[in-house]
């Protein structure tokens, strides 16, 4: 079978190029006789390979020197309790809740301290992004938190919220490196890999050092304190080994195409021509204003139930797979991150041109 168009919002579409080449070393990596998978993490063709991949993020995303970068485990969701335990002084915390993932981050922040909703899109099924100019920070607030785009209902933070001197704390899992960064703004930036980067798994943290310290809250598990891992560079415990290995591809992949810069003019080209059509469809429409729409996930309904099933159901048969929405909101979602080629949201919207003149 030929390979799909696959809009899966993760685990999600890797450049195939990365795929190749993975699968080349897959019984013997650079010479070494085995396979990555079976590779010790102690061993110095390991070290190479994660002191490479970090030095090629920090490259990409113009990391500055008092940012650490973590390779870690848990996914996103283990970031939750670990950003309260470790940076929760004052016991109190702000978040923007803009969707789900912010939603339950701040859930599991209240199980450390107190927690202060101070903006949120959730009267508008979360379809835009609240204004973050001038919000209500509290003044003994350890950070201010936001989940910067949101997978499910397809919106984005396209200005950062001014957090009047608190330390911003951001999730960027669905749209990590497919744009510049400015990381410096940030006392935290953090995603699971398996959107935009790498297999499921691996979760990057970026993080200032002065933001590691022994000072957390009392009964944080070791393997949940940033400095157990940062003392450890990633290598407390056996890290995702395979996962970094394909990062570290992925963001040779990326320099090769010129950069984050050069990423986010192509994700715009290519979420244009999806959002053109949504824009003249009479079936189909957009659920997000217009100002704050991701370049990554684009949810979009029929309004009707049967016939989005339909829909599916024959784009699947046409090899264009994963387009069912998430199942709190239902309708459609195409996620076009790094890897998902602009051929592929061609197809995609050649074949909903096909079924609304089928269907309407």
């Amino acid at each position: 079978m030929s390979r799909v168009y696959n809009f899966s919002a993760g685990p999600a579409v890797l450049p195939e190029e990365v795929l190749r080449e993975a699968a080349e070393e897959m019984l013997d990596y650079r010479g070494t006789g085995m396979s990555v998978m079976e590779m010790s993490h102690r061993s110095k063709d390991f070290q190479n390979m994660i002191d490479e991949a970090e030095a090629d993020l920090r490259e990409l995303m113009n990391i500055p020197d008092n940012y650490e970068v973590l390779f870690l485990q848990g996914g996103a969701s283990q970031q939750f309790a670990m950003i309260p335990m470790n940076l929760m002084k004052n016991g109190t915390a702000d978040y923007i809740v803009t969707g789900q993932w912010a939603k339950k981050a701040a859930q599991e922040a209240e199980k450390y301290g107190k927690v202060n909703i101070i903006a949120s899109s959730a009267d508008k099924t979360f379809s835009y992004i609240p204004d973050v100019s001038d919000l209500p920070v509290s003044e003994d607030a350890d950070y201010v938190y936001i989940c910067e785009n949101n997978t499910i209902y397809g919106t984005k933070y396209k200005e950062l919220p001014d957090t009047k001197g608190k330390i911003l704390v951001a999730d960027v899992s669905s749209c990590f490196l497919s744009e510049p960064h400015d990381v410096e703004k940030y006392g935290v930036i953090y995603g699971g890999v398996q959107k935009n980067i790498g297999p499921a798994g691996t979760v990057i943290v970026i993080i200032r050092k002065d933001l590691i310290t022994d000072q957390v809250l009392p009964g944080t598990p070791t393997m949940l304190k940033y400095k157990t891992h940062a003392d450890a560079g990633s290598l407390y415990n056996t890290p995702p080994a395979y996962g970094i290995y394909i990062c570290g591809k992925v963001f040779k992949w990326l320099k090769k195409r010129g950069g984050l810069t050069a990423m986010k003019e192509h994700n715009e080209k290519k979420a244009k021509i999806l959002y053109d059509y949504l824009d003249n469809s009479k079936m189909f429409q957009g659920t997000v204003v217009k100002k704050d729409r991701s370049l990554m996930n684009v949810p979009f309904i029929i309004g009707d139930k049967e016939l989005e099933a339909k829909f599916v159901k024959e784009a699947e048969a046409a090899g264009l797979v994963s387009l069912k929405g998430h199942r709190t909101v239902g309708g459609m979602r195409a996620s076009i991150y790094n890897a998902m080629p602009i051929e592929g949201v061609e197809a995609l919207t050649a074949f909903m041109k096909k079924f609304e003149e089928e269907n309407l």
